[in-house]
């Protein structure tokens, strides 16, 4: 839980500084009570995201049903049999043969969720040092089994990312201590917020009751046979879709944090009495009300972006001299950089505390980090790539976990089971 926290708070305390230097200036003159007034007439925003979200929601919540009980047992299949048998032939393998990996593995991830929890708040630095070197390893390993599997795809796919990682690694080391100083920071201002851990916790409880419907129908896809390629695109759009869910279930939590950020430093510490009644509870409403069609928005392609940039800002680092390579590169990274100013994950503190637009607070949170200089600071600073490399690790070894089971069981179904399972593995660990 602290992990995402302290990701979304990391920077979220000087954009937030540098978002409402004014509000704060005004408030101390007397002014800022207009401001705080302002937000109980917020409007909806990003309405068609939202309805999006929901009717996704709603169409796959009963397709993961269906995928899950066509499998489940004959005599519960009798009926759904007859709509399914035009793209379904009967298998041997049940649902309920595969759903337990997938328990497992949940359980595994909580696990390690919780462990990262306690020992980052305090060990922070031995545990993100643990996070940025052993992944490498970890990735390496992972391929050398892959290959001794007999799975080349996945061995391919895991010695690449070795790679990727050592060299993305090496090319921000001088900016590591740095990072470890702003996630120290991130991680003592959230563990002086507990209410806020609280709800964090609610949130994480919502993920784990959507993991275990979502489980049950990607259970059943392993166990049909319509051909390997029915379903792994079937896999492929579950896990697209648990991706965005975790994402906007995480990013309200961050919606949420940035509210309550805003409001200790505007009032001078969380025991001010200036503070408002039931402030949690109102950034809690926003965030799940007025503001969640832009919470759904961003998340569905903020994530995406910040990992391209970052692994760009990586390999323009370390071109060197080829111009024609670096033209190429340059090329990529400002047209990534034109993205981010319309895709940051620091629009998530404008919509706290001023309810806009996804598009219009990303872009406003960009333009002023430009004029304040805090951009600077943001580019320099690793926080997200770090935590995101616990997150990997969290997610590969739950999936090698449950690849060996199914290995042991169903060799042929390996491959299915242990990319699935890795995704849970990563989007709890986000949620801990």
């Amino acid at each position: 839980m602290t992990d995402s926290l302290s990701s979304n708070s990391s920077f979220d305390s000087a954009s937030i500084s540098a978002a409402d230097q004014n509000v704060v200036r005004s408030q101390r003159s007397g002014d800022g009570g207009q401001m705080l007034a302002s937000v109980t007439s917020r409007r909806w925003r990003d309405i068609f995201w939202l309805a999006v979200f929901m009717l996704h929601l709603i169409v796959l919540g009963c397709g993961l049903v269906v995928l899950g009980l066509n499998r489940f047992k004959k005599t519960d299949r009798l009926n759904i049999d007859r709509y399914t048998a035009r793209f379904m032939e009967h298998h041997s393998g049940l649902t309920e043969n595969y759903w337990p990996i997938y328990a497992v593995a949940g359980g595994v991830g909580t696990v390690l969720g919780c462990t990262w929890l306690l020992l980052l708040g305090s060990h922070a630095n031995e545990m993100l040092k643990v996070s940025v070197h052993i992944l490498t390893t970890y990735l390496a390993v992972d391929s050398v089994l892959c290959f001794w599997g007999d799975q080349f795809f996945w061995g391919v796919v895991f010695a690449t990312g070795a790679a990727f990682q050592f060299l993305y690694v090496i090319s921000v080391i001088d900016r590591l201590p740095f990072t470890m100083l702003v996630l120290r920071k991130a991680v003592k201002m959230v563990l002086s917020l507990p209410e806020v851990m609280r709800v964090a916790y609610a949130f994480m409880l919502v993920m784990l009751l959507w993991l275990g419907l979502w489980s049950f129908g990607a259970a059943g896809v392993v166990a049909s046979s319509m051909g390997d390629g029915g379903r792994w695109w079937l896999l492929v759009v579950l896990s697209v879709s648990l991706f965005w869910i975790g994402a906007v279930l995480c990013n309200a939590v961050h919606v949420i944090v940035s509210g309550m950020v805003f409001l200790v430093l505007i009032h001078g510490g969380r025991e001010a009495s200036s503070i408002p009644p039931n402030s949690l509870m109102n950034s809690l409403r926003y965030a799940v009300t007025t503001s969640f069609g832009s919470i759904c928005y961003g998340s569905l392609f903020t994530a995406a972006i910040r990992t391209l940039r970052w692994e760009i800002r990586g390999v323009r680092s370390k071109i060197g001299k080829n111009e024609c390579l670096l033209c190429c590169v340059d090329f990529l990274f400002h047209l990534v950089e034109t993205l981010v100013r319309f895709f940051n994950k620091y629009a998530y503190v404008q919509i706290a505390v001023n309810g806009k637009g996804f598009n219009h607070s990303a872009r406003d949170a960009w333009e002023l980090f430009q004029s304040t200089g805090v951009e600077a600071l943001v580019a320099y600073d690793c926080s997200g790539a770090v935590l995101l490399m616990g997150t990997l690790l969290g997610g590969l070894v739950t999936g090698t976990c449950s690849g060996v089971w199914t290995w042991i069981k169903w060799r042929d179904r390996v491959s299915m089971v242990g990319s699935t399972t890795m995704l849970v593995g990563m989007v709890l660990k986000i949620h801990c």
